[in-house]
């Protein structure tokens, strides 16, 4: 990857299918635990409305789940009725209006549903939580394999049951175009319920959707299609994968190779580059991931060169400079922020001016680049 043109690389725009984004900052989805039976509510709304504010080329919906049993918690957003495509409509408006492309990740958290909200102890839902009316419910995954020893069992999902799933995800898809979203990806990371099936270490199936690893992608690839089926030709999709469980015989990069030659045949064009979550431990620690800056950008890299297709780097990106090396060494074509984002909503336009892309703040909201443009005068001429 070149840039002739004195521009950062970060901040030249990047257009996949018809749609074009200012630059190659991706907000990450980011679940905020705050939905209303799936709706979202005023919470939502501030949050978005403040990353949308920060001047990135994408925002994407935290993750909203395609089935009620799909949910994480009792919060999460939901996209599994016309009235949760309806009350997410919105969301999608604010972010366009914004400069941003409005995007969603479509989710089933499978065996690691039915938990706790984070600041409620994360784990499994217990006593206290029912008092709070907050009730634990089946949950579902390839085989009767738990997160861990003081999880709930899962049921193995039948045939029919997966069937059922993948219809949902295609109306779910129709949904979020409804609602205005541009771009769709894919949580198929992070031990939930597609990443479930694709690894070998929650996936005990003796049937077309087990064993093998072309059998254990088949529901990925299905629900990558089912939705590039029901999604504008002309509209972007992306698949969140973990690249490596970072586990004894698990999920390997090569394998994150095979399945993005697969589901680019599909119609996917993005794949990003995530990791781990396949086990209860949540900590790349202790999944056998070092954790440091950039400690991911490796799996972007080597599934952009071996697969031929665009990548997003995410994991610890907290620098504009080490943002554009990424970009610049050819290990990605997009750039994900997540907590950076939470500490520093306008990180992306701080970004623009470390790099030199935006020393004016011309493109800053004018309400606010008016001010500091003077301001950023003014310090000038005291310094001198």
């Amino acid at each position: 990857m070149s840039n002739t043109t004195g521009q950062p690389l970060l901040f030249t725009p990047l257009t996949l299918r018809g749609v074009t984004a200012a630059n190659r900052i991706v907000i990450s989805p980011m679940c905020q635990y705050s939905a209303n039976g799936g709706l979202p509510n005023q919470w939502h709304q501030q949050h978005i409305s403040g990353l949308a504010a920060g001047g990135a080329g994408v925002v994407i919906m935290e993750a909203s789940a395609v089935q009620d049993r799909g949910r994480i918690t009792h919060g999460d957003l939901g996209i599994w009725s016309d009235a949760h495509g309806e009350a997410l409509a919105p969301l999608a408006q604010i972010i366009r209006d914004s400069g941003s492309v409005p995007a969603i990740q479509l989710a089933h958290a499978g065996r690691k549903a039915s938990m706790q909200r984070p600041w409620h102890g994360n784990g499994p839902l217990d006593q206290t939580d029912a008092a709070r009316g907050e009730l634990p419910w089946d949950i579902v995954a390839p085989s009767e394999v738990p997160t861990g020893d003081e999880f709930m069992v899962p049921h193995a999902m039948t045939v029919a049951q997966i069937d059922e799933l993948v219809d949902d995800f295609a109306a779910a898809t129709i949904r979020a175009h409804k609602a205005g979203f541009d771009l769709i990806e894919i949580h198929g990371g992070h031990g939930y319920l597609i990443h479930s099936f694709y690894s070998p270490l929650s996936n005990l199936r003796d049937d077309e959707y087990g064993g093998s690893r072309e059998n254990r992608m088949r529901l990925p690839i299905r629900v990558a299609a089912a939705i590039r089926a029901n999604w504008p030709d002309d509209k972007p999709l992306f698949f969140r994968v973990s690249g490596v469980d970072g586990a004894e015989g698990g999920w390997e990069v090569e394998d994150s190779v095979a399945l993005a030659k697969e589901l680019k045949k599909v119609g996917v064009d993005v794949i990003d580059c995530s990791s781990g979550g396949i086990a209860a431990a949540t900590s790349p620690v202790a999944r056998g991931l070092p954790r440091g800056p950039g400690f991911q950008v490796y799996i972007a890299e080597q599934v952009r060169r071996e697969a031929d297709i665009a990548t997003q780097a995410v994991g610890l990106i907290t620098d504009a400079d080490q943002a554009e090396k990424i970009l610049q060494d050819g290990d990605a074509d997009l750039i994900s922020i997540a907590r950076e984002a939470l500490y520093n909503p306008y990180w992306p336009r701080h970004a623009a001016q470390q790099l030199g892309a935006d020393d004016a703040f011309s493109e800053w909201p004018h309400q606010y680049g008016w001010w500091l443009e003077r301001r950023a005068i003014a310090r000038a001429k005291i310094a001198k």
